[in-house]
């Protein structure tokens, strides 16, 4: 019981409320810290305290997540290993620790389906497959400092990383039409939790649209996404068009690759047109799609060309063929009509010399 006299600097387990200083005595102290790596940072107590978390910690809820919820007690790993609950790959899971539990969730009127949401997302799906870059709870919330975006602020979260998306729709009119009406920018058409894959149909007016959300027949926004589905679905189509006459050339032996790297110009055209969807400008899309309608064109008569020369070489081969068999054939039978001629001669030869005698 000496070992854990309190005189002799026996702490016990410390209480949930004590835990973030009780840990930055050492993570906070960059002259310790630094010891072990010059590069690792000290400032997790000062953000933890501004977060939703810190603060509602400070004001005695002890439900809230402190330092060995995320990172564990005796079992603490470094961010870097693959086991870690704060690994990437893992950090979903170890939020949804407390946030998918709605037993634990009660009272802080905060949904708890939003880890359920992420596994659909194509950031989930990313991140499954083995890239880390691609974001989780914290890379939109943070992590010591977590707390959650509001609605005028979820555009610039997303924007950390779509950052062409974000300039885009900051010069589009709806930039200032959803500030007015107080819409969450991305969010409006893409979600948040629950991000999947968007299509060309997402634009338009079909039953994926997500245009027709806000827009009505009749109004300018309803003939745009019209206008900028119809330009889509033509290049994409332009493109496999020319690509399906492409690779059948190509399997045929024929040289085919300046057409086919003009057609991956035409790709980048479409890519680009699907990220000018953000403008919502219906001719700033058609002056990307139709460039690449255009160099699609140009590739897919290429293919044309090519598999015209291969039916031409067939034919040629085809006719020299013939010719050879023909040759070949007369060839044997001149030489067979000699070899007659020869036996014929031998035969009378040999019928002379024996009248002879």
């Amino acid at each position: 019981m000496n070992a854990m006299s309190h005189a002799k600097g026996f702490r016990g387990a410390p209480k949930k409320n004590q835990i973030p200083e009780f840990c930055a005595r050492c993570h906070a102290d960059a002259t310790y810290m630094h010891r072990f790596n010059p590069q690792m940072r000290v400032d997790q107590l000062s953000e933890y305290l501004t977060s939703v978390h810190g603060k509602r910690l400070k004001q005695g809820d002890t439900r809230v997540a402190a330092c060995v919820d995320c990172h564990g007690v005796h079992n603490i790993l470094a961010v870097s290993d693959t086991r870690a609950p704060v690994y990437p790959t893992n950090v979903a899971s170890t939020c949804a620790r407390c946030h998918a539990d709605a037993a634990h969730m009660k009272g802080f009127n905060i949904p708890t389906d939003q880890f359920a949401l992420y596994e659909k997302s194509v950031h989930a799906q990313t991140l499954a497959g083995g890239d880390t870059s691609a974001p989780t709870c914290s890379t939109c919330h943070g992590n010591h400092g977590a707390t959650p975006p509001g609605v005028g602020s979820v555009a610039n979260v997303c924007g950390t990383c779509h950052v062409m998306n974000e300039q885009l729709f900051d010069k589009s009119p709806h930039q200032a039409a959803f500030a007015k009406m107080g819409l969450p920018g991305c969010v409006q058409c893409h979600s948040n939790h629950e991000i999947v894959r968007p299509t060309d149909a997402w634009v338009g007016t079909g039953p994926q649209s997500a245009c027709t959300t806000c827009h009505t027949p009749g109004d300018k926004g309803y003939g745009a996404a019209q206008a900028m589905l119809a330009d889509l679905t033509h290049l994409d189509s332009s493109l496999t068009r020319a690509a399906e006459v492409l690779n059948v050339a190509e399997r045929a032996g024929m040289e085919v690759s300046g057409p086919k790297v003009e057609l991956a110009g035409a790709q980048e055209d479409l890519v680009k047109a699907r990220v000018d969807v953000h403008t919502f400008d219906a001719a700033a899309v058609r002056k990307l799609t139709d460039s690449g309608v255009e160099i699609a064109a140009k590739s897919y008569q290429a293919g044309v060309a090519a598999l015209r020369e291969r039916d031409y070489r067939r034919k040629g081969l085809g006719l020299a063929l013939i010719a050879i068999v023909l040759a070949i054939s007369g060839l044997y039978l001149k030489i067979r009509q000699m070899e007659s001629g020869d036996s014929i001669g031998h035969r009378g030869d040999v019928e002379r010399k024996a009248r002879e005698v």
